[in-house]
């Protein structure tokens, strides 16, 4: 306890020493402001202050300075102070701006705001514009607090969240800063190399926050926050929102300012409401204090999202610049909550930087070397915003707390608690954990691994597997494993393992062995999950799955060779077995319904074979580009960033051979293109395209067919891009030429939004269509209408499409009961 005060009482003093100006700010009543926007007349050194209205201001050369102090809804100050390179301590008291409305002229009966607004819109891609390429320096700050969390999940210890959580389950369980340096030019070309981070509780970590994922820009028609949130100068915003003028004032440059209220038409739309500020005459945003749910993100845990961005005059530029930015957040879910912030302060800006053709490529975010190692000292001297009370006390507790849980000791106890046993690891499998060794030895729940199908009856599903975690923050791995598989119906164990490892978090190059004896879906897409068999066969006497033995042996490799292209292959031996139903117990005795054969093509016919006994060698080759691709390098690994202006692709070779019948050799060239594009207020727009050549395959067996993710049980998952929800499953498998389309619209409020009663539901419109060509056969095709985001208050997993398909002059409909988790 001594020594926690101890190191907390230093953190203040190294605090008070070696800052250059600090301050308190408050308002006329004596409360504290925070985030208000202090910096030198000529914009070369900035900050805000802190959740208690304290602030530091770093200057390095002594002199005379003129201080701005500016805060949305208070009256700019300027304070004119000599600086002679000792502390220095300024502080300062705002008055509320006092705003009128004597100096607007109403023309015609006209909203005063919708004129302002108009202008807004009309001049908003000329503004934007302006900021043609810049450099900057860039600091950022992410708290997330926890409130009231429950000791358990679904029966799953959720611990102290890394020290975060006190006695009353609550407390800070993210902290974490980062000064850097960026660079812009339009249209995309951004990057980002990172100073200094630091991580609370984790002297080896590097932060989360990012530049480029912190901008948000009013003057962009939407803003991408999970859904498209609407600009309230959108170049279509009238149709999303009212306008108020609730007043102006002039700033320190004599600039009339318009502070204008947002007003959403339509509250479960996707929209922001609040205030946002803009110049008379320029039409450029002074800022935006704006509000946005979890409803309208479609994040329901949300509660409340809220912008506030402070801009100042740039002289070189004619353009209110942004120059701090703060975004709260609230949520709550499964009775607990919480709260943050993330806080980003621009200064240094320089508008005629010298670019060159290697300024810009994929990498978008780098770290200096040694960027995680900087001392308090460091920081004390360059964090623009200085640290609350709480945030100072939760470095200096979790650092405490990290030198003792880095302790072997202190590792082996807690393994020892987590290692026994407990009743619920029936159900959700047991771990053994060496926190020490970075290793773990785990089994899967015996009662999850029970199943039942009408070729095993009830079976039995065991994994076991050892890994060992390797690297500086164990991002690598290699792991050794098994499963045991009992059919008691047919009496028969299978078992089989394999070895695998992860080399690297950069190219990601990794090695997989396996063999062994296992049962496969026949349909390789394996479109029906275990669990969802024995929903249909135990209680609707559908027994969907089709199985076969597979004895095999197999070694995979893949690595991204170059920015945007990874090779995967593959080498196998397979000893393909048929299997015919072992178990013809019936739970639910439906009179009109029958279980079918294990052969999906005489499913009458139960003594009949899907396929004869044979073996064979199998070459599988893959290339996938992922087109426009960029990546942020961390020094422990690379992480991919996926642009959507470009499609993915997908290119195969499929090879059989060594057959022990000539027969099922084969050959096959396939091939596949996918793409989402966020079409702004309009929803997002996916497609996917592929087909396959086979050669030599007239002979060939089942299992390698081409099959498809077709769907009978009439309960979908996630997105039905590349599904057919009524195609049966092997009706249209096929070893001939082929090609799918597949293509899906999901319009998230663009719609549905704009009507009466029915926006208050904050439904999604999703349209979707589906075709197969096959040589064989005639065309099907699909054809949906669904909605999205269905559920009861924060729980929106929900979703239900009617489907109509088309096959040879055939039309059937039925509804998909989706869900999304």
């Amino acid at each position: 306890m001594l020594k926690k005060l101890f190191s907390l009482m230093l953190f203040f003093v190294v605090s008070q020493l070696s800052s250059q100006i600090t301050g308190l700010v408050k308002d006329e009543n004596g409360t504290p402001l925070p985030y208000v926007n202090i910096y030198t007349e000529n914009g070369s050194t900035g900050t805000t202050t802190n959740e208690e209205g304290l602030y530091e201001l770093k200057i390095k050369e002594q002199g005379n300075y003129t201080i701005t102090f500016q805060f949305l809804g208070y009256k700019t100050r300027k304070k004119n102070i000599e600086f002679k390179g000792t502390p220095l301590k300024v502080d300062i008291n705002l008055s509320p701006e006092s705003t009128t409305l004597d100096e607007v002229s109403v023309n015609s009966g006209e909203n005063p705001a919708n004129r302002i607004i108009r202008k807004a819109i009309e001049l908003r891609k000329n503004n934007s514009n302006k900021l043609e390429s810049f450099t900057a320096d860039f600091y950022s700050r992410g708290l997330w607090r926890i409130k009231n969390a429950p000791e358990k999940i679904l029966g799953q210890d959720v611990g102290d969240l890394g020290g975060g959580l006190d006695s009353t389950r609550s407390g800070i369980v993210y902290l974490s800063e980062t000064i850097s340096k960026i660079a812009y030019q339009k249209p995309d070309d951004f990057k980002e190399k990172i100073i200094a981070s630091k991580v609370s509780g984790d002297d080896n970590g590097f932060s989360l926050n990012s530049a480029q994922e912190a901008y948000f820009s009013f003057y962009e028609n939407t803003l991408e926050i999970n859904s498209e949130i609407i600009s309230p100068i959108a170049e279509y915003a009238f149709n999303y929102y009212r306008y108020e003028l609730e007043g102006t004032f002039f700033d320190d440059n004599g600039n009339m300012i318009n502070k204008i209220l947002v007003v959403p038409k339509r509250k479960k739309d996707r929209v922001f409401s609040g205030n946002i500020y803009i110049v008379e005459d320029l039409w450029q945003i002074y800022g935006v204090d704006l509000t946005t749910t979890g409803q309208a993100v479609q994040v329901p845990p949300i509660e409340e999202l809220i912008f506030r961005q402070n801009y100042k005059y740039s002289e070189q530029n004619k353009l209110y610049i942004q120059i701090s930015q703060s975004v709260d957040f609230s949520f709550k879910i499964f009775g607990f909550g919480g709260d943050g912030r993330f806080t980003a302060v621009y200064s240094n800006y320089d508008f005629s930087p010298e670019f060159d053709r290697n300024t810009f490529g994929p990498e978008i975010l780098s770290f200096a070397s040694e960027a995680n190692k900087k001392d308090s000292l460091y920081w004390e001297e360059v964090r623009p915003v200085p640290l609350t009370t709480e945030e100072i006390s939760d470095y200096v507790r979790k650092d405490s707390i990290q030198a003792v849980r880095d302790t072997k000791k202190y590792q082996d106890s807690v393994d020892a608690v987590n290692n026994k046993f407990g009743l619920t690891d029936i159900m959700f499998g047991y771990t053994y954990t060496n926190s020490w060794k970075d290793r773990s030895f785990s089994l899967s729940a015996p009662v999850s691994g029970v199943a039942f199908n009408t070729v095993q009856g009830w079976n039995i599903d065991l994994d076991v597997d050892y890994t060992q975690r390797t690297g500086e923050d164990q991002e690598n791995y290699w792991k050794i494993y098994t499963n045991l598989n009992h059919g008691f119906s047919e009496d028969r164990f299978r078992l089989s393992g394999g070895f695998e490892k992860k080399f690297n978090n950069f190219s990601r190059p990794f090695l997989k062995i396996e063999g062994g004896s296992i049962i496969e879906q026949i349909n390789n897409r394996k479109p029906i999950s275990t669990i969802l068999n024995d929903i249909t066969t135990i209680f609707f006497e559908r027994n969907y799955l089709k199985l076969y033995e597979k004895n095999y042996a197999s070694i995979a490799y893949g690595q991204e060779i170059l920015n945007g292209l990874r090779l995967l292959g593959e080498l196998s031996w397979e000893n393909r077995q048929p299997l015919i139903n072992n178990n013809e117990h019936v739970f639910i005795d439906w009179d009109e319904r029958t279980y079918t054969s294990n052969n999906p093509l005489e499913p009458a016919n139960f003594g009949s074979l899907p396929f004869e006994e044979h073996s064979l060698a199998k070459l599988n080759l893959i290339a996938n580009i992922t087109f426009g691709q960029k990546y942020m390098s961390y020094p422990t690994g690379r992480y991919r960033m996926y642009d959507s202006k470009y499609p993915n692709l997908r290119l195969g070779l499929e090879k059989g051979f060594g057959g022990s019948d000539e027969k099922y050799n084969y050959n096959q060239l396939k091939a596949e293109i996918n793409q989402t594009l966020k079409l702004g207020n309009k929803g997002e727009f996916r497609y996917l395209a592929n087909g396959g050549i086979f050669s030599n395959a007239e002979k060939i067996s089942l299992a390698d067919y081409r099959h498809f993710d077709a769907n009978q049980t009439r309960i979908g998952f996630g997105s039905y891009v590349g599904k057919f929800n009524l195609m049966p499953y092997y009706n249209f498998s096929t070893n001939q030429n082929y090609a799918e389309l597949h293509a899906e619209h999901d319009f998230q409020g663009w719609i549905l939004g704009k009507l009466p009663l029915i926006n208050k539901l904050n439904f999604n419109l999703i349209l979707g269509a589906h075709r197969l060509t096959t040589e064989a056969r005639s065309p099907y095709s699909e054809y949906s209408f669904g909605i999205d985001n269905l559920g009861f208050g924060k729980y929106r997993f929900l979703r239900l499409d009617y489907v109509i398909s088309e096959y040879n002059g055939a039309r059937k409909g039925a509804f998909i009961f989706g869900l999304k988790l």
